[in-house]
C-alpha cells in the first residue's frame, strides 16, 4: 500500500507521459517531486470552508487556484500522499483498539484533517471536501458521505483484511462501514467487497493461495467486469492496456480493472508490476497503492524490495505498527 503510493507519488495525475519521462525519466525509486507539475488542475480546483468545522485547507489554501503547482509539493522522497497518511492513521488505531472500532479512526479522521500541521500535502481529494462540505452544515460525520466512484476509497481497506483475516465476516463488515464514512455507491461497495475477498483469500491461503494468485486474481467477480476482455489483455504492453483500452483516470470502472490486469500480469514480481504502474501515469497514486496491497498479500515481504521499505518517510512508524499489526 505505502510503497505503491510513495513510488508514484512525484508523478500523480500526469497524463502527458512525454511530460512524465522529461520531468523524471523513468522511475525506479523514491524521489521528492519537482515544484512544478504541468498537467496539474489545482489551478481550475476551489474549496472554501464554511466555518471551522470545514476548514480541511489550513496553510494549503493559498496554492488552490494557481496554475502548474504540484500536488504533493511539499512531501519528501518516500513520503505518501495524504489518503496513505490517513491509512497510517488508520493502522495506528486498529493497533491501539485491538481490531477496527470504526468511532476511534471518525475521531482520528476527523482530527488529522482538521487540526493545522497533521499532513504538508497541498491536494485534498474530493471525497474529503464534500464531507466537510456537509460537516461543516452540521451533519453528523455518520451522514456525511456521498456517493463517490473513485479509486482512492479503496486504497487503505488492506488494513482491515489484515487485522481480520481471521474472521471474514467481521472483515467485510467492518470494510462496508470504513468506507461509507466517505465513499458511498453501488460501484465502490461492489469493488470493495471484491478486493476484500480477493486480499483474504490470498492471506488466509498460505503458500498454495500464493501461488495461485493469478487464478484468485483471474477469479475476482464483479457484474460489470469482463473478465474474458480482463485475460485478453495479457500479451498487450501495460501502456497500451491502461491509456487505449482503460483510462489512466481515477474512476473504478477502468481503474479496478486496471489494478487487476496489473496484479495478474505482474503477480510474481512485485518490483516490476509497481513500476509499471507508476510510470503509466494518471491516478496510479492510488491504482498503486491497490497493486501493492495485492502483491504483498500474494508474494509476502520477501517479495518487496528492501530498499523500498527502508526508504518510506515514515518507515519507522509504519514498521512498528505493522509488526504490532501482524505480530
Amino acid at each position: 500500500m505505502f510503497i505503491g503510493d510513495a513510488l508514484a507519488m512525484p508523478v500523480h495525475w500526469y497524463y502527458n507521459r512525454g511530460a512524465l519521462r522529461r520531468d523524471y525519466g523513468r522511475l525506479t525509486d523514491f524521489v521528492a517531486p519537482r515544484p512544478i507539475h504541468p498537467d496539474s488542475i489545482l489551478w481550475r480546483s476551489s474549496y472554501r470552508a464554511a466555518n471551522p468545522r470545514g476548514e480541511i485547507l489550513h496553510e494549503q489554501s493559498r496554492y488552490w487556484g494557481q496554475r502548474d503547482v504540484h500536488y504533493h509539493q511539499f512531501l519528501a522522497a518516500g513520503e505518501n500522499t495524504l489518503n496513505l497518511q490517513l491509512g497510517a492513521e488508520l493502522l495506528e488505531s486498529v493497533c491501539a483498539k485491538s481490531g477496527y472500532d470504526h468511532a476511534d479512526y471518525t475521531r482520528r479522521y476527523l482530527a488529522f484533517l482538521l487540526e493545522p500541521g497533521r499532513h504538508r500535502d497541498t491536494y485534498v481529494e474530493e471525497c474529503h471536501r464534500n464531507f466537510f462540505t456537509r460537516y461543516a452544515k452540521g451533519f453528523d460525520a455518520e451522514d456525511c458521505g456521498e456517493d463517490d466512484v473513485h479509486i482512492g476509497g479503496l486504497v487503505n481497506l488492506a488494513v482491515l483484511a489484515v487485522a481480520l483475516r481471521e474472521d471474514p465476516d467481521h472483515a467485510h463488515a467492518a470494510v462496508q462501514q470504513h468506507l461509507a464514512l466517505t465513499h458511498r455507491g453501488r460501484i465502490v461497495s461492489e469493488c470493495a467487497r471484491a478486493l476484500t475477498e480477493l486480499l483474504l483469500r490470498l492471506l488466509n491461503g498460505g503458500d498454495d493461495a500464493r501461488l495461485a494468485a493469478t487464478g484468485l486474481i483471474e477469479g475476482t467477480r464483479i457484474g460489470w467486469l469482463n473478465h474474458h476482455a480482463l485475460l485478453g489483455w495479457l500479451d498487450r504492453p501495460d501502456d497500451v492496456v491502461i491509456g487505449t483500452v482503460l483510462s489512466p483516470a481515477c474512476y473504478l470502472e477502468d481503474a479496478f480493472p486496471a489494478v487487476l490486469h496489473l496484479a495478474r500480469k505482474h503477480a510474481a514480481d512485485f518490483e516490476g508490476g509497481i513500476v509499471s504502474n507508476t510510470n503509466l501515469g494518471g491516478d496510479n497514486c492510488h491504482r498503486g497503492a491497490v497493486l501493492g496491497a495485492i502483491l504483498g498479500a500474494a508474494l509476502g515481504e520477501s517479495g518487496i524490495p528492501p530498499r523500498w521499505i527502508t526508504g518510506l518517510h515514515a518507515h519507522h512508524r509504519l514498521r512498528g505498527l505493522i509488526d504490532l499489526l501482524t505480530g
